[in-house]
């Protein structure tokens, strides 16, 4: 977990980020290879990093009348907060891909109200300092099948399966309620990438569904660059957006990742 807090954390990030960035462009280059084509690794190991804003984040519990709907936004701030994720990808064979994920986000912040707030049984007074703890981490399996596998394009298609745990919680000079969720989700899965040349290729990958009273979604655009049979370095721009308008529970937010994420092949 991540207490998104303190400005010397986001110093770290940005430190370890700048470290990776050295120690992978003084690898060795040679043996460069087309990374979305010719690649026989049997396992990939990712790890992602970067900063997050929320531009989007209402709350309200119980969705009745009895809770009143307020922005984690206007008490947190937008940010940003410092987030990872870490990917392990086995490939089975050469069109079948089992992946985990672990996307571990929580953010702590304070701030006041407007107006008296009415959350999971608690009223909070208005113009007092509250502290907001939103949390939301994402542990998935991912399967998927890759079903195009041309010169330049590849393309997979499966489906997730993702066990949300989730935490909005308050507290007010000794006052406290909180919502959890433990859940599963089903996702659709489709994920392409596109070789430019032999070392710089784009990588677009999306897990989502909507229906009923919820919806979610996350999607990812990067460029990639392979230092060798065994390194890359990707960057770009992630989203991720969803929630849920049942009896118990309204919460819809909307976040942007800046990640920059680095790969290990082997086997």
């Amino acid at each position: 977990m991540i207490t998104l807090t303190s400005p010397i954390k986001i110093a770290r990030i940005q430190t370890i980020l700048i470290l990776l960035t050295i120690i992978f462009l003084t690898l060795p280059v040679s043996n460069l290879y087309s990374g979305t084509k010719d690649d026989n690794s049997n396992f990939i190991v990712q790890l992602e990093l970067g900063p997050v804003w929320q531009s989007l984040n209402d709350v309200q519990i119980p969705n009745n009348q009895d809770g009143t709907r307020f922005s984690v936004v206007d008490l947190a701030g937008n940010g940003p907060f410092p987030a990872f994720r870490l990917y392990f990808t086995w490939r089975i064979s050469r069109r079948h891909d089992l992946r985990l994920l672990a996307a571990p986000l929580k953010i702590t912040e304070s701030g006041t109200f407007d107006t008296p707030i009415s959350f999971a049984g608690k009223t909070y007074n208005p113009n007092q300092k509250v502290e907001g703890t939103y949390q939301f981490n994402s542990w998935r399996l991912t399967y998927r099948y890759r079903f195009h596998d041309g010169e330049n394009w590849r393309w997979w298609i499966g489906f997730t399966a993702k066990l949300r745990d989730a935490i909005i919680k308050l507290e007010q000079n000794g006052l406290t309620s909180e919502k959890t969720d433990l859940g599963f989700v089903p996702l659709l899965h489709l994920r392409s990438e596109y070789s430019i040349n032999n070392s710089w290729w784009f990588l677009f990958d999306f897990d989502g569904l909507a229906g009923g009273p919820g919806r979610a979604f996350d999607a990812t655009l990067q460029i990639a660059y392979n230092f060798n049979e065994y390194w890359s370095l990707s960057a770009g721009y992630r989203t991720v957006e969803g929630g849920a308008d049942v009896e118990e529970v309204y919460n819809f937010a909307w976040l942007h990742y800046a990640v920059l994420s680095t790969s290990f092949k082997f086997f």
